[in-house]
This record gives structure tokens, sequence and C-alpha cells, in this order.
């Protein structure tokens, strides 16, 4: 049976040391966000994870979800009183202004205990994750009148939300989309048309599910200039609060799906639903969008959260399973094996998810830390430069950490052989639930094209020169400190690739865009690299200073893991500037008709 623990002190180790949160405590929410209030949410978080949310998985992955023949759908069993005990500890408001009934506490905390409810349960955790987007888009965009008729129950849990984008004739290009939107004398709209993919679309967990729907107004232009955004809740809800009648959206059927069974997603119908204006008119993808970024921060934590649980399942079973003898002889002689653990090529895998998982979780928390000070600091230019970078990582985050997290839940699989392609082990629903991750909120070929083709010349490249100078000082502010020399060299060495690759397509791909699209997705994942290698870098500083003797163990480990990060994945940026400096003309030789 599967296992999991919650890295409570890894959390807290990049919290508290590498990224010194301290230091932002002028931000609304931080002050509160001392050392031990951090552990002791971090701690509640991890029992929540653990003890109620973990032992569903498995059973939910499959029992998964049900729909009557009227367009209700149950979620598996359990689910609702987990679900339940999330609400009544306030987790879905932790970053929500306390007006609205939330904590107001940082989003940098919200998404390092995320990790914990994703890795023990992520269907489950979808159904609060999307309510948490659709806060943020109304929060953002929202009327007073709508953030005071809706934010305190979402925050409650009573009511969740989701988002409505895709049709089944369009998916990344929304430009396309039909749902149509006619205005009516009081104000109020009638939504009609088809979503599909719908993720928490529908269930039996919540009172009332808030939609957020995509649509173009009658009259409205063409393309994505003429797409509006609306509220169409599933009940009616009267002036005083109370629920009224079924709205016009109901659930045509559940999607058959690979992996997160326990998730309800969902084709709508909407005829003639009541739905009300979000954003202002032909505004829907300006106020959609906060929901999607935050929602694309959420992914990418969740290809973490599969990485790590895979990882931890796999080295358990590394620890116990006999089989052979170690290369350097006989570790266990009494017994008639070793254990798997002692050969290396078991250890080259399990080494590589683990300095993925604990540098790519700093990279992570780095990037909610960027989210936190663009939409707290009183300062406008350190708010502007934190908005940059965060612009910039999103996409970086999303489709590395989850390319990343279905690779290692593959690699974590093989460990077990024979045994992790059968579903007692587990093994298989993390490799099933791990790939939706790099498809849903913009595939991972998207996120790279919006990296290259809209990010990186930004602003004038504003976002990409910061990142490139803060890693280049860091870099020579411990130019002289011997003990760091190892990280320092391989990560400038790293830097100059992806320099280099940015210089390339500013010369390459103006007037041959094929070039960019070729190298894309290579030039993702070399800049993911140079950030995680970043991370590692700060985390190696922080164990060759900290003297702390109770945690020797675990920074002798540190910069072990950080050592082989160096030495074995660091190096990859010179393979993907190769891809991505050979262009694009073998990529596009062949005639169509020639697949």
């Amino acid at each position: 049976m599967p296992v999991y623990k919650a890295p409570v002190s890894d959390t807290l180790f990049l919290l508290n040391d590498v990224l010194d949160i301290s230091r932002y405590g002028n931000l609304p929410g931080f002050a509160d966000a001392t050392p031990d209030m951090l552990e002791a949410i971090a701690v509640e978080a991890a029992k929540l994870a653990e003890d109620a949310l973990f032992p569903l998985n498995l059973s939910g992955d499959r029992e998964g979800c049900t729909r009557s023949d009227s367009g209700a759908v149950s979620v598996p069993t359990g689910f609702k009183q987990a679900f339940d005990l999330y609400c009544q500890g306030g987790w879905i408001g932790l970053p929500v202004p306390e007006e609205f009934g939330g904590q107001g506490l940082p989003y940098t905390l919200h998404t390092a205990v995320g990790e914990y409810f994703s890795s023990a349960n992520m269907a489950l955790t979808m159904y609060p994750g999307l309510t948490q987007g659709a806060i943020a888009a109304i929060l953002e965009h929202g009327s007073e009148a709508q953030k005071a008729q809706y934010l305190p129950n979402m925050v409650q849990g009573l009511w969740t939300g989701t988002m409505n984008l895709t049709e089944p004739h369009c998916g990344t290009d929304l430009g396309l989309l039909r749902t149509r939107a006619t205005p009516q004398p009081d104000g109020s709209y009638r939504i009609s048309g088809q979503k599909i993919f719908i993720s928490a679309g529908e269930h039996n967990m919540a009172d009332n599910i808030i939609h957020l729907v995509l649509a173009r107004i009658d009259g409205a232009p063409e393309g994505t200039k003429g797409i509006s955004l609306f509220i169409v809740p599933k009940r009616l809800i009267h002036a005083d609060g109370t629920l009224g009648e079924a709205n016009g959206v109901t659930c045509g059927s559940i999607e058959e799906k690979m992996g997160i069974h326990g998730n309800a997603t969902c084709v709508l119908n909407y005829d003639e639903a009541v739905g009300t204006l979000i954003g202002g008119e032909h505004q829907g993808l300006k106020a959609m969008f906060v929901m999607m970024n935050e929602a694309r921060l959420g992914v990418g934590l969740q290809g973490l959260a599969v990485s790590e649980i895979a990882y931890q399942n796999a080295a358990s079973y590394a620890q116990d399973r006999l089989q052979g003898r170690a290369l350097s002889g006989a570790k266990e002689p009494d017994k008639k094996a070793d254990p798997i653990i002692v050969h290396p090529d078991v250890r080259r895998v399990l080494m590589t998810i683990r300095a993925f998982n604990e540098g790519g979780r700093a990279f992570t928390l780095w990037t909610a830390l960027q989210s936190d000070i663009a939409h707290r600091s009183e300062d406008a230019a350190q708010a502007q430069t934190a908005a940059d970078l965060l612009g910039l990582m999103t996409p970086i985050l999303k489709g590395v950490m989850t390319d990343k997290g279905f690779d290692h839940a593959v690699m974590a699989q093989q460990v077990f052989g024979g045994h992790g392609y059968i579903e007692e082990y587990g093994m298989s629903q993390y490799v099933r639930d791990a790939r939706i991750a790099m498809i849903y909120e913009g595939a991972n070929g998207i996120q790279a094209l919006d990296l290259v083709g809209r990010k990186l010349g930004a602003n004038g490249g504003r976002a990409v020169m910061a990142v490139f100078k803060e890693i280049g000082d860091f870099c020579e502010e411990n130019r002289n400190h011997e003990a760091l020399t190892p990280y320092t060299k391989a990560l400038k060495k790293a830097l100059g690739d992806l320099q280099a690759s940015t210089m390339w397509f500013m010369g390459n791909a103006m007037a041959k865009p094929d070039n960019a699209g070729a190298g894309s997705t290579d030039y993702m994942h070399l800049f993911g690299l140079v950030m995680i290698g970043y991370m590692w870098a700060k985390i190696a500083k922080v164990a060759v200073e900290k003297t702390d003797t109770d945690d020797s163990v675990m920074l002798a480990n540190k910069l072990k893991t950080a050592t082989f990060f160096m030495e074995r994945l660091l190096p990859e940026t010179a393979l993907r500037r190769a891809r991505i400096e050979a262009g694009a003309d073998s990529t596009m030789a062949l005639a169509a008709e020639a697949f």
C-alpha cells in the first residue's frame, strides 16, 4: 500500500532559512507569519493531508464519480467528509482578506501547504483549488456587490467555484468560442452553450457551485476581443442571500479519463442560464487570466506534489526490496540478497527525483513569494519587479514542473519493476494522475510558446534581464566563497547557456518565427534548470553557513543532493542550447503529407 509523509521540515527550512520570509514583515499578512506560526500551520496541514485526504486517494481513484439520470453527480465515498474538514480548518481562505472571512496570510504559505494536499489526494484537492482560483478572479475584477454576495460563502466552502473556457471545437484558441450571452432588461444575461472538461463542474459537496463562464455577448466582435466573463451560479440566489431554484446549467456527462477519477470533470450545458457580467464587456480574458495564472501555479504545484509522493514510495520500496548483490560486494551478507537501494542505477533514479523535488520546491515557493510581493507591496518599484518575475516564471513553473512530475512518476514506478504496473502498490495512479497536469490550464507546448513569444520580449525584456542580473550577482558575490565554488561555477556555466540561447532567439526568431517555435520547449526547460540550479546554490549557501548542529545531518544531505544536481542534471542546459541553436530546418523539413 502507498505511503505519504508531508515534508514539513523541508518546507520550514526553505521558508525560514533560504527565502527568509521574515524580511517581508512589512507586507500585509507577513507579520503574523512568524516561525512558530509557520510551523503550527504546516504541522496541521500535514495532519489533514496524511490522516484525512491521503487514505481516500486510492479508494477515490477506484470508485470515481457517478452521475444520475437527472444529471446529479456524487463524489467518491468519504470525499464529502474530508472536504468538510478542509473547509472547517479555514484552508480555502488562508490567503484571502479577512473582510471576506479569510485569514489574510501569505500566498506563499498557502502554496507550501497546498503541496501536501495535492500529494495526498490530487483529485479531491482540485475541488477547493478551483474555488480558490474563482475567489482570486472575483477579488480582482468583481464589483463590491459581487464580492459581498459570493466570497464569504466560497471562503467557507459552502459554495465552490469553477472556470469554464473549453468548448468541443475550441481549446486553446478561445477566439473560436460560441457560447452566447444575451442581455436582459434587468442587467443580467442569459447564457447558452456547451462547455467541456470542466473540473469540479458538478458534485454533491456544496450547496451551490459558482461557475465563471467565458461567453460572447450578442453582437460582440469576433475573436478574443469579443469575449466577456460571467458569473453563473448553479442555483439562483435571492436578494437576501438564500438559495432559490436551479439555474439553467446541467451536467450532460462526466468525462471518462485516464486519471484524477475522484474529480468530476464534466460536460456542462447552459440553456438560458442567468448570469452577471464580471470585469466589463469584452474584458473576459483579462479577468479570466487572473484565475488561469493562479491555476497554472497550482498545476505546477501538482507536478511537484505527484513527484514527491512517487519518490517517497519508490524510496521506501527500494529500502525493503531484496534483489541481487551490490556491485562492490554484499551489504547484507546475512540475507539472500541486498536491498535494491544499493544499486547505482536505482540511486540515480531516486537522486534525480529527490534533487528535482527539493530544488523545485524552493523554486515554487520563490515564485509564490513574487506573487505576494506583487500584490501586497506598497513600494511600486518592488511590486513591479515582482510582477515581472511572476509573469515570466508562470509558464516555466507550469511547464517544467508538470513535465518532470510525470517523468518522475514513471521513473518511480520503474523502481517497483512489475509491482509498479499493478494497482495494489498505487504507482500507476500517480502516473495517470500526473499526466493531466501537462495538458490542462494550457498544454505545456503552449506554455513554452507563451514564454518565448510573449514573456521574453515583454517590456523590452525587463523581466528576463532582471533574472540574469540576480543570478549573475549571486555568482559574483560568492565568487571567493570556496565552499560554494562547485555550485556557483556550475550555475554560472548554465546561466551562460541560457543567455546565449536568449540572444540566439533575438537574432534568429524575428525573421524566422519557426525557430522560436522549434526551440521553445527546450528553452522552457533550459530556463527551468537554471532557476532550480539557482535555488540549489541558495540552499547550498545556507547549508555551508548554518552552524546549528541539530540540523547537521539535514544540511550535509542538502549539500550532497545539491552536488548531484550540479554534476548530473544541470549540465543538460548545454544539450538544450544545442537543440535551440540547431534551428527549425530539420523540424520543418518534411512535407505535411509525409507524416
